[in-house]
């Protein structure tokens, strides 16, 4: 099990992305989603992220991906809009019955239901697509969240959907938390 002492939220999503054997993860970035893009930057080695053009592309995608690798298929977009286009690549691998994890950036924690730019109730948005769909609101969560994810899209053959606000991405793990892998 990797040690995420110090390390930021978006570090803690992608290394257990990386525990489960995620190695492509396609989008498009943008502001919301720009800590967990860092994220994998650092980790270009370990983690291959494909660039679109559009975030229906990006799902759709990942689902094939998934359905000719047989492995687990990941994408990613920012808040709002962007979240939104993942919509009908998801609809696809959940009517396949294929495994995707999406990942999608949220507006900063604190303006969540204000009407701020972009602001979309993504939790809301992606529960009938999704067999999995949660929130990671600080560090300590991120990796069950990303745990819970990987297991039931694998599992169920469906779509798993976890979404960060900017601002959770960036904050740092300190000190002790529930571990959610336990020997």
């Amino acid at each position: 099990m990797a040690e995420y002492d110090n390390l930021s939220c978006a570090d803690i999503v992608a290394e257990a992305l990386i525990d489960w054997k995620v190695d492509t993860i396609f989008g498009l970035p943008g502001d919301g989603i720009n800590g967990f893009m860092e994220a994998l930057r650092t980790r270009k080695d370990k983690i291959k992220f494909v660039l679109v053009r559009h975030e229906e592309s990006a799902a759709f995608m990942a689902s094939a991906y998934a359905k000719y690798t047989g492995k687990l298929g990941a994408c990613l977009a920012t808040s709002g809009p962007g979240a939104i286009h993942l919509l009908n690549g998801l609809y696809d691998a959940k009517l396949d019955g294929t495994p995707v994890v999406a990942i999608t950036g949220r507006t900063y924690s604190d303006l969540m239901g204000s009407g701020y730019q972009q602001d979309v109730d993504q939790l809301q948005l992606f529960s009938d697509v999704s067999v999995y769909n949660n929130i990671i609101n600080k560090p300590e969560q991120a990796e069950m969240v990303v745990d819970m994810a990987c297991r039931a899209a694998l599992s169920q053959r469906g779509v798993s959907h976890f979404t960060m606000p900017i601002d959770v991405q960036e904050k740092i793990l300190e000190g002790k938390y529930s571990k959610h892998k336990v020997p």
